[in-house]
């Protein structure tokens, strides 16, 4: 027979400290990204992944480039021609990756 134990604690925070909850801080994430837009160097940084892993796997794939890519209403502009830099709506971008992860890392 297993025996329960209670207690009551009481965990000092600092006044410099706040408690939120994961929704709350989920949503403060969010609002930092809304406005931004990502390079390609900022993504890299972000997904910890180099610019040909993610051209191979997220960018160019017809699946997802027909969601991405903002001549079809998406949030990725891909560059028309050499010298012209990516833009990414870090926002919808980070939401894509979030949502599409299973989708990304199997083949």
């Amino acid at each position: 027979m297993q025996q329960q134990l209670s207690a009551n604690l009481i965990i000092p925070i600092p006044e410099d400290y706040i408690l939120i909850s994961r929704v709350e801080l989920q949503e403060l994430e969010q609002q930092q990204l809304t406005g931004t837009w990502w390079t390609m160097e900022d993504l890299e940084k972000r997904i910890n992944r180099k610019h040909e892993w993610i051209k191979e796997n997220v960018l160019y794939p017809s699946k997802f480039r027909k969601v991405l890519d903002v001549k079809k209403g998406g949030f990725v502009r891909y560059p028309e021609s050499k010298g012209q830099k990516w833009s990414f709506q870090a926002s919808k971008m980070a939401k894509f990756l979030d949502d599409h992860f299973q989708q990304i890392f199997s083949k």
